[in-house]
């Protein structure tokens, strides 16, 4: 696992660094980064006094917050003394993190200066089977803690309450396609033509079912290639999930990790978001699946929902979680969610990634409890979910489910 040894230099805004940080978003198997910060240009004025009328509490109020951030959404969440915490905290997982990543990274380390985090985005799968066998400190997932495997977290973690489920990272999957004899025109599919796609059973682009509800395209005849992705990932879960609840008759192999080993074969695999992203920018005629911060310039899909086709957007995606519900049955302080696939409302863009990060409710030292609590907080923060939306597009969690990751957040201790 390699695992990145570099500091932000805390020179700019917090919002700034979210902002540089999304540079590149290409997700390979190397560790996420940090950019050296450049030194700040000599001003050549003195910064200005604050005005005689301005509320001197105000200016100390916004001195302080950017150092300690308080409740203020309503939920129970502590204060954090960011210029307290310290140390390293290694986390691994879901590539389709990476460029969100880098803006909590940068966020983060511009307030808790005396702090770093590392993360290397191996997948989902790799993710939580590093953090299972005591190799990271948390985990990024694109799908939730299997049974066995919360169970297996129990002998993992400090204590015995075992690891939880943090719903942090909420991204429409973009379905990215390959078709430059319709450039400028936007390929509608429906939850059956993109599950006849992926199970190999509509394979040219100028299929009658595919004219009927694009009239206005004229396709080429060319062999299909559906991209899929060749490790465990979490992404490929959350699309076979929808594909499963939408289109169950075509898609019978039901929400799958592993695409060879449990899916339907055939079409062309790559491993990790950027490799789908290059196989199908690589391959004419070709189709994928992806995170959609990710897919740079390709076109992607607009999909069928409730009689009318929607564009992902991250505020369509939002959408689909409020409607979701908690699925219990591991923690009381876990927040796992079944995704509702089959809104009724055409203003909701059904494929979307909820990605988590997993964390232990004990640990054996207090340095790993104060830097797991600090960087989940500000994760999870209005900060923290502007840092990942200016880095990656992704969409806020709502003040009701912050609320409640921080009551989860705010049980982790050391194992006494």
């Amino acid at each position: 696992m390699k695992l990145s040894t570099k500091r932000f230099a805390a020179t700019a805004l917090v919002a700034s660094l979210a902002l540089a940080a999304c540079g590149d978003d290409d997700d390979d198997d190397t560790t996420t980064t940090e950019a050296e910060a450049e030194e700040p240009a000599e001003a050549d004025e003195p910064a200005e006094e604050p005005a005689d009328d301005m509320d001197e509490d105000m200016v100390e109020d916004d001195m302080a917050s950017e150092t300690t951030m308080a409740d203020d959404m309503g939920g129970d969440m502590a204060e954090v003394d960011y210029e307290a915490v310290s140390g390293t905290l290694i986390g691994a997982g879901a590539s389709s993190q990476a460029a969100a990543m880098q803006g909590w990274q940068a966020g983060f380390q511009a307030v808790a200066t005396s702090a770093t985090v590392e993360y290397d985005p191996i997948g989902s799968g790799g993710g939580r089977e590093t953090f299972l066998s005591g190799g990271s400190d948390f985990a990024g997932s694109d799908a939730a803690l299997k049974d066995e495997e919360y169970e297996a977290s129990i002998d993992r973690c400090a204590g015995d309450q075992g690891a939880i489920n943090l719903p942090h990272y909420i991204s429409p999957i973009a379905l990215p396609y390959n078709l430059p004899s319709i450039e400028g025109s936007t390929l509608n599919l429906t939850p059956e033509l993109i599950a006849g796609i992926f199970a190999n059973e509509i394979t040219n682009w100028n299929d009658p079912a595919i004219a009927e509800v694009n009239p206005d395209i004229e396709f080429p005849d060319l062999t299909i290639n559906p991209v899929h992705r060749s490790d465990d990932s979490g992404t490929t879960e959350n699309f076979t999930d929808y594909m499963a609840q939408t289109a169950p008759d075509i898609w019978t192999y039901g929400p799958i990790e592993p695409w060879d080993t449990d899916g339907p074969g055939g079409g062309e695999g790559a491993p990790q978001t950027s490799g789908v992203v290059a196989a199908v920018n690589a391959g004419e005629g070709s189709i994928g699946y992806a995170d959609a911060s990710q897919i740079g310039d390709l076109p992607a899909a607009a999909v069928g929902v409730a009689g009318e086709f929607v564009e992902f957007s991250p505020e369509a995606a939002g959408r689909i979680v409020d409607a979701s519900e908690r699925t219990g049955g591991q923690s009381e302080f876990d927040f796992a969610i079944e995704v509702n696939r089959n809104p009724e409302s055409a203003d909701t863009y059904p494929i979307a990634l909820v990605s988590y990060h997993i964390v232990c409710l004990q640990y054996d030292d207090q340095e790993t409890v104060d830097l797991v609590k600090a960087f989940m907080t500000y994760v999870g923060s209005d900060e923290g979910q502007a840092a990942s939306a200016a880095s990656a597009g992704s969409a806020p969690i709502s003040p009701e489910v912050q609320a409640e990751i921080a009551n989860s957040i705010a049980q982790i201790s050391v194992a006494g």
